[in-house]
């Protein structure tokens, strides 16, 4: 595979021709490194190359590589299923969670977060797809969880989050990121304080970036495929 610094650089350029092919404004898309069962090794050269925003899926995994690398400058972003027992954790060590679908995490990670800590950025998980498997709230359920959430002072809610059903087709891949992104329009007019739509990954950013994507997860393009089973 390629080193992870080059395979950076190509992947900006990628994002970049998709916000102009599609009309969204130069920067508006965030590049999510999703670093989950890759050693610390394997991040520097991301973080050398000017990369900031990490994501990770399991918690104890996440908290050894957070505090080796020990860097400031660096944004941590939770994006796993959120356990009960993980919520502390969860709540002192990263700046996002992506992955919040029931009141009961957000109440606890509000009583949870420390108070010197800024609020804790939220996304709400939306199952898009109605998926049984799938983590996150069917649609209907999502102005009550954002009442829930925006009444926490300790939490800030920032917006929604979507993983659909892969498709290999362009076409296909867009329809449920344009469902997502008419959730979040529609939420937009009593909440417009949210700025993020967390949609898209390796192998269908570019669908997420035409409907709005504004925070593409990106992991395999960057790293290769997950190769090692870590502490979790």
């Amino acid at each position: 595979m390629k080193n992870p610094a080059t395979a950076l650089i190509e992947l900006r350029k990628r994002i970049g021709a998709a916000e102009q092919k599609y009309g969204r404004l130069p920067g508006s898309v965030k590049l999510l490194a999703v670093t989950k069962t890759k050693l610390i090794k394997d991040i520097y050269p991301a973080i050398d190359c000017g990369q900031t925003d990490f994501a990770e899926n399991y918690v104890q995994e996440a908290i050894g590589k957070i505090t080796a690398i020990n860097d400031s400058r660096l944004t941590w972003h939770f994006i796993g299923p959120i356990q009960s027992n993980k919520t502390r954790a969860i709540a002192e060590y990263f700046h996002w969670v992506h992955s919040l679908d029931r009141a009961k995490i957000a109440l606890r990670l509000n009583d949870l977060r420390p108070d010197h800590l800024p609020p804790l950025n939220i996304c709400i998980q939306i199952n898009i797809c109605n998926e049984q498997s799938k983590s996150g709230i069917l649609p209907d359920a999502l102005r009550e969880l954002v009442k829930v959430c925006t009444a926490l002072p300790r939490l800030r809610l920032r917006g929604l989050m979507a993983l659909p059903v892969p498709s290999e087709n362009f076409d296909q891949q867009r329809v449920p990121f344009r469902r997502l992104r008419e959730l979040f329009d529609e939420l937009h007019s009593s909440q417009p304080g949210l700025d993020t739509l967390s949609m898209g990954t390796s192998h269908d950013m570019e669908a997420a970036i035409a409907e709005g994507s504004t925070m593409v997860r990106i992991g395999t393009v960057l790293f290769g495929p997950r190769d090692h089973l870590l502490n979790r």
